[in-house]
């Protein structure tokens, strides 16, 4: 190509596409990248693009968009379909589906304050298994965390919900508690956290102890995040939670972390491709 010049690349007969990982992504002639059912929102490929003799490559994070992850639900409500999906996103506007049970929900082997072998212990099997990984880590810097609420069922959202509206009203309630269907609880990827420091309770200076501190600067070596950050109450619709801390899995979590952004933020750059990540 002489400078100055331009070409159709989109149709060019000598352009080349390569992946650096097919097993993930694949780019067929045409350019069109094809995520493949193994792949895991966050893993990254590099598409190296050959013309001639000139080559260009770019990094391309797998992601679903927001927009392609839900559909219409019953009156205004929008319900995901991705509700197995490590990364998947439940807020005040986004559901799961009605009915909705995890499928592989386990008991962590952690600290509890309680010895009772209730559903609130549970999580699912691999966000489990890094909360114990955590946990451990923790320890071995003499930080001693404790689990205190993990999965919620429906019904249970629903009569939480209710007592916080009939304590503290509806306006209150709805900053530091999710109505039932719309509670990250439900996905059994998320864990509230505290300390014996804290007397075990989940209240905000939580986060001024040392297990909080600790907790939030490494949470996410572990594929955890602070759901609900200091600063972020506007974006997320709810006060900050410094205890509560939901898997998406190290190579999100860390993104996250490092550019100081919640779950919704991470998908706004996503764009539409061919095939599904995998749950």
């Amino acid at each position: 190509m002489k400078d100055g010049s331009k070409a159709d690349v989109g149709h060019a007969k000598e352009i080349n596409y390569e992946s650096s990982n097919s097993k993930l992504i694949n780019v067929n002639a045409d350019g069109t990248m094809v995520a493949s059912a193994t792949a895991n929102t966050g893993d990254t490929v590099n598409i190296t693009v050959k013309l001639h003799d000139q080559t260009a490559t770019t990094q391309v994070t797998i992601k679903t968009s927001l927009q392609s992850s839900a559909k219409p639900g019953e009156g205004n409500k929008v319900v995901v379909t991705n509700p197995t999906d490590r990364v998947v996103v439940v807020n005040k506007e986004r559901a799961l589906p009605e009915g909705y049970v995890p499928p592989d929900l386990v008991y962590p082997n952690v600290k509890f304050p309680y010895n009772d072998m209730v559903d609130k212990r549970k999580m699912r099997s691999e966000a489990a298994k890094a909360l114990e990984n955590m946990f451990e880590a923790a320890k071995k810097e003499n930080v001693e965390l404790a689990a205190v609420s993990g999965y919620r069922s429906y019904a249970t959202q629903k009569s939480l919900f209710a007592h916080y509206v009939q304590v503290q009203g509806l306006e209150v309630a709805s900053q530091v508690s999710a109505k039932e269907g719309f509670s990250e609880h439900q996905t059994g990827l998320t864990m509230d956290v505290s300390s014996a420091s804290a007397k075990f309770q989940l209240e905000e200076f939580f986060g001024e102890t040392k297990e909080g501190m600790w907790l939030a600067e490494h949470a996410h070596e572990y594929g955890f995040i602070i759901r609900y950050p200091k600063g972020k109450e506007q974006e997320t619709g709810y006060a900050y939670e410094p205890w509560h801390i939901r898997y998406v899995g190290e190579n999100v979590a860390s993104v996250i972390k490092e550019k100081n952004i919640i779950l919704e933020q991470y998908f706004d750059d996503a764009v539409p491709v061919q095939g599904t990540t995998n749950k």
